[in-house]
């Protein structure tokens, strides 16, 4: 199991959070998805041998929530 934090300068509020773990928690292999409003970050645990980072990336920039770094 892997771990990254997404850097997502456009959450906001509550509407984010859960606009963003309806987005994620959907794929396979993404086991748990918090966010962090005030942070404005996504913690994504998930197998990487099932789902990458950029595919991750690619779902929140469908949803109108850009990635602007990763750790």
């Amino acid at each position: 199991m892997a771990t990254a934090v997404l850097d997502v300068p456009d959450i906001s509020c509550e509407h984010c959070e859960r606009a963003i773990k309806g987005a994620l928690t959907p794929i396979a292999g993404v086991q748990t998805v918090s966010v962090d409003i005030p942070g404005k970050q996504v913690q994504v645990e998930y197998d990487q041998r099932q789902v990458s980072v950029d595919r991750m990336k690619e779902v929140l920039q469908e949803e109108d929530y850009p990635v602007a770094s990763v750790r």
